[in-house]
């Protein structure tokens, strides 16, 4: 049987779409017709669709209960399938069964079914299915995705108040620049003598903003065209930009925390499925997003590879050179390296949150005053020539 999608219509026309299973297209659209539906058009439902990560937390979650509550996997695909929670999923569940029926393992299925279940996943589920341990490592893997969910959330919303405050700003600077500006220069004419240098430089601010919007808006236009031309992945480019990041003020410490956190993390639970040291190192690489760390645990899993162990491979890395490699190296000679990962994992989150409230205890404040500073100015440059009028015709 495979899983058909099909759109039509319902005895009483109204437009329906939906799943159905059959041996052939001419089956499915037999099977809804004596189930009172006129089949306008039936596709295969092997079509791959991208899942949000808090959906793909839900649907390992539910998976994992189910197994160990001890119901088969394809019963437990068919029981989520008629889940009221799982309703965008259902594309992907029908085909991920689908790829089961006919002999795929789980993880082949899944990475078949959705652009978005990655290497990290797959190697877990993997992991699970060769260790026996299947519902726990896809409970570990939804825990992982909710709390990088919860990370991004997190800068997202680190970031909500700077960006209200930076665009206020930008309307205000435009409105002052554009509008209040020219026109009270314009209504003091001469009168005021020779407007002050402030004023000048003011207005020929305005000017060249009134007139060379356009031309600005090309140029950044092509401007962030070059950039995503030259910083797509896998390019020299973005690289050199990766290992840029690391070394900005402020900016580096952050990042590295975050790497290490989300290295840390991920290698924890690829060895707590019995992921080889190697190849969890080089998986943890690609879940930390930042393409120089990822490009330096290959080599550091090949150097493994060859004898070295884990925590000098990890120390020959830059960003992860820090107090990482300490913890791998007590993990290693105590035999607990999955728990002490874990432990390093949220003493990095914790120093990361940290970093984060202090940041923004610096850069809200930075922000307001460097706008409060910019409306001074236009001010000031509105307010010099009424003052200069006001000392000519008091003399």
């Amino acid at each position: 049987m495979k899983t058909f999608e099909y759109k039509g219509f319902d005895s009483a026309g109204k437009v329906v779409r939906g799943l159905t299973e059959g041996l052939s297209v001419k089956h499915a659209r037999e099977q809804l017709a004596a189930s009172g539906i006129l089949a306008e058009r039936i596709t295969s439902s092997g079509r791959r669709v991208r899942l949000q990560p808090q959906e793909r937390a839900v649907f390992y979650r539910e998976l994992s209960s189910l197994l160990r509550a001890g119901v088969p996997l394809l019963g437990a695909l068919d029981i989520m399938l008629q889940s009221p929670e799982l309703t965008g999923v259902r594309i992907v569940l029908a085909a991920t069964r689908d790829g089961i029926r006919e002999g795929r393992s789980l993880a082949q299925a899944l990475s078949q079914a959705s652009t978005s279940v990655g290497v990290f996943e797959t190697a877990v589920v993997e992991a699970g299915e060769a260790s026996g341990r299947l519902p726990e490592m896809l409970e570990r893997c939804a825990a992982f995705l909710e709390e990088q969910d919860r990370v991004r959330e997190r800068v997202q919303g680190a970031l909500v108040y700077p960006a209200i405050v930076f665009t206020v700003g930008l309307v205000v600077a435009i409105l002052m620049l554009g509008l209040l500006l020219p026109r009270a220069a314009a209504v003091l004419g001469n009168r005021a003598g020779d407007l002050p240098g402030l004023t000048r430089a003011m207005l020929g601010m305005g000017r060249g903003i009134a007139r060379g919007w356009p031309v600005l808006l090309v140029l950044v236009f092509v401007a962030v065209l070059l950039c995503r031309r030259l910083l797509r992945r896998g390019s020299t480019w973005r690289l050199r930009f990766d290992r840029a990041l690391f070394r900005i003020p402020g900016f580096g410490q952050g990042y590295r925390l975050l790497v290490n956190m989300r290295f840390a993390r991920t290698l924890a639970i690829l060895v707590g499925g019995g992921v080889s040291p190697i190849k969890g190192m080089m998986l943890a690489g690609r879940a930390t997003g930042s393409v120089s760390v990822e490009a330096d645990t290959e080599t550091g899993a090949d150097r493994v590879e060859h004898g070295t162990s884990l925590s000098d491979a990890i120390q020959a890395i830059g960003p992860l050179s820090g107090t990482l490699p300490g913890w791998v190296r007590v993990g290693e000679a105590s035999g607990e390296l999955e728990r002490l990962l874990d432990s390093a994992a949220r003493r990095f989150e914790e120093a990361w949150d940290r970093f984060l409230r202090r940041w923004m205890v610096v850069v809200e404040p930075l922000l307001i005053v460097l706008i409060g500073g910019f409306v001074l100015l236009v001010t000031l440059s509105v307010l010099l020539p009424i003052l200069n009028l006001s000392q000519a015709l008091g003399r």
